[in-house]
């Protein structure tokens, strides 16, 4: 029975990182990528706010060059979806993973990296026009739409937050609520209501994304008065949360009420010995390439440490 020293599951900045510095300590590790290989990266066409790179980069050419580097040192990558795990519970014990609900894995150390995946609206132009002009994160993408019109969906605390980011840098903002009402904490309803370049707008909801190869505008529906009007933007922001891809360890590791997973204080270590957390997937605060991962390397190097206390 061959057990894998370290298994990582998923790929991404978070999972790549991990991968370098775990073969890197001689861990042998091996990665299954999961359906997205990438993860949210390769969906995201400018990549400017990663260490690095000068001019910048598009995702899915980072991610190509993260698995080649993770590759040199002797990660094994596989193309693959992790369907099920079952965790031990004592130090030293073996984890087992099935891949695609098939092949039984042996390993001492898993490290999740399984990423959270955006909320989106579901209309087919917003589909289509992901990356040419629609995002799920102002903070990564909000650069591009410097001194322009753009929108926001969503009315909780992070909608208001991106707003208020985005009114800093682009000359109007236009915030549509479904509701009658912000889900937002006061505090973050009144910095909304008091930024004079925001347009917040109440019982609105986009019918239609306007263009054709990237975004020109939207149309806008009231949906108590069914009236519907068009705006000019050049960005539109989906900020109506995000799920956490945590399914398959429901019951066995401790997650929050939103489904992410709960980590030991500033290590990687969820409640499971042997089994490390890094990325999106235990992160809902900052969400970003760089964060995901520097928690990669945090994950990589508790395994190490983890491996070498069995032997001592």
């Amino acid at each position: 029975m061959e057990i894998i020293e370290t298994l990582i599951i998923g790929s991404g900045p978070a999972g790549y990182t991990a991968a370098i510095y775990a073969a890197r300590a001689d861990l042998k590790p091996i990665m299954y990528t999961g359906m997205e290989p990438g993860g949210q990266l390769t969906t995201t066409t400018d990549v400017d706010n990663f260490p690095g790179y000068p001019e910048g980069i598009d995702g899915p050419t980072m991610m190509v060059q993260l698995q080649q580097q993770a590759e040199r040192f002797g990660t094994d990558v596989r193309i693959g979806h992790i369907s099920k795990v079952e965790l031990a519970s004592n130090k030293g014990g073996i984890h087992k993973a099935w891949v695609d609900d098939n092949t039984e894995l042996y390993a001492k150390t898993i490290i999740i990296s399984t990423g959270a995946t955006a909320k989106y609206l579901g209309i087919e132009s917003e589909q289509r026009l992901r990356g040419g002009g629609v995002s799920a994160c102002a903070v990564c993408d909000g650069f591009f739409y410097k001194g322009q019109d753009v929108a926001i969906v969503g009315g909780g605390d992070t909608a208001a937050e991106e707003a208020t980011y985005l009114a800093n840098i682009c000359k109007k903002v236009t915030m549509l609520v479904r509701k009658g009402e912000m889900k937002a904490s006061k505090a973050m309803q009144h910095r909304v209501t008091n930024t004079k370049n925001i347009d917040l707008r109440y019982f609105s909801e986009i019918d239609e994304v306007l263009g054709d190869q990237v975004v020109e505008g939207l149309r806008i529906l009231n949906n108590q008065s069914g009236k519907k009007e068009e705006i000019k933007i050049t960005g539109l922001f989906i900020a109506i949360g995000h799920i956490p891809n945590t399914e398959i360890f429901k019951g066995q590791l401790k997650m929050d009420e939103g489904g992410y997973l709960i980590t030991e204080g500033k290590n990687t270590k969820t409640n499971k010995p042997g089994v490390f957390a890094s990325g999106d997937v235990q992160d809902k605060e900052y969400r970003q390439a760089v964060t995901a991962a520097g928690t990669g390397c945090m994950a990589a190097l508790d395994a190490e440490r983890y491996i070498n206390s069995l032997k001592n």
